[in-house]
């Protein structure tokens, strides 16, 4: 079984039993993937008590869980988790049955093709305050909170993908001629963010890049998050946020 969700923001709740209850018949070899927005490694230099808490917790569920990253990961440390081949693709490994899915790649998973490419561009930042020095920049963020994000220490660079990821993801899909089974992803790509509100979410170099594997890609079903709305788009490209849905076929 693999099911499908949208962000979770450390919020690992939606996985309770009362919640999710299908998960009592799941076993390691069953996947949960999130679209983004994990935000379980988010404490400043290490693993908190309370972040230690509920990556245990995840990591005791019956089923495995898999996620791309979103723009709500403390990248930094992310980024420092063992790298491991799994699936044909490359893992951060978070826990014995959590893993992180690294950008542009592809994993065989039920005998199925999944192309991952996490990131997206934060639209709450304060530019004002990328000069501060270390200490300023904390401060100032504990006494404002969410509203007030800090470069490194409440977001990071790496939200958008590196020259090199973006390659990677072309690389990869070409030695796949392009066609896989389904796409996971945290945006999505220009157009079909502009169905969303093209007020609000301007496209960047990412939703671009999105938008071009879209042109050239031969898939089923794209999965993504990030827009914290639950909503098929038309029949390829699904949107989520609460609800955990099966894989559709």
């Amino acid at each position: 079984m693999i099911y499908i969700t949208g962000d979770t923001h450390a919020d690992f709740i939606k996985f309770s039993t009362g919640r999710f209850p299908i998960q009592k018949g799941m076993t390691k070899d069953d996947y949960v993937i999130i679209c983004g927005d994990f935000g379980g490694i988010w404490s400043y230099e290490k693993e908190s008590a309370q972040e230690k808490y509920w990556l245990d917790w995840l990591n005791n569920k019956n089923f495995t869980t898999l996620f791309v990253d979103g723009n709500h990961e403390n990248f930094t440390r992310l980024y420092n988790y063992p790298v491991e081949n799994w699936h044909n693709g490359k893992i951060h490994k978070i826990r014995e049955s959590i893993y992180h899915l690294m950008r542009g790649e592809i994993f065989n998973i039920d005998n199925k093709k999944f192309f991952a490419f996490g990131g997206a561009k934060s639209h709450d930042i304060q530019d004002g305050i990328l000069n501060m020095d270390e200490e300023e920049k904390i401060y100032t963020y504990r006494k404002v909170g969410a509203f007030f994000r800090v470069r490194n220490y409440s977001w990071w660079d790496l939200e958008l993908p590196t020259k090199e990821e973006m390659q990677n993801g072309l690389d990869n899909l070409e030695k796949s001629n392009y066609k896989v089974d389904y796409i996971i992803s945290h945006c999505a790509p220009t157009n079909i963010q502009d169905l969303l509100d093209k007020e609000v979410y301007k496209k960047d170099y990412l939703t671009d890049y999105l938008q071009e594997i879209y042109e050239k890609c031969d898939f089923k079903k794209w999965y993504f998050g990030h827009y914290h709305n639950n909503k098929k788009i038309n029949s390829k490209f699904i949107l989520l946020y609460e609800d955990i849905v099966p894989l559709e076929f």
